[in-house]
């Protein structure tokens, strides 16, 4: 059985995770909506992999901007406020794009 203290732990090690790609993760965002953000990001990472992209040239350092050789690779920004469930959706359609 999955305590409280565990789920805590867990979520607390994605967050950190998000804010390392640069992903704000908002006080409303429940542990649930922080695991779906990070499953479309690797969903979204896998399909920039099998597109022959290079997540870390792709990706700015953290602060600059962003000058890819790809813009539809760079991990799409999550808006100020935008519902997890609007930003996973987003990173979903990012995803099927590169795969077409």
């Amino acid at each position: 059985m999955t305590t409280k203290k565990e789920v805590r732990r867990v979520t607390q090690e994605m967050t950190a995770r998000l804010h390392a790609l640069g992903v704000p993760v908002l006080p409303s965002d429940s542990p649930e909506d922080v695991v779906s953000i990070i499953e479309a990001i690797e969903v979204f990472e896998t399909a920039v992999e099998d597109a022959g992209g290079d997540l870390m040239v792709d990706e700015p350092p953290r602060g600059s901007r962003p000058q890819p050789d790809r813009p539809d690779l760079v991990l799409p920004a999550r808006a100020d406020g935008e519902p997890a469930n609007l930003y996973r959706e987003r990173l979903e359609r990012a995803a099927e794009l590169i795969a077409e």
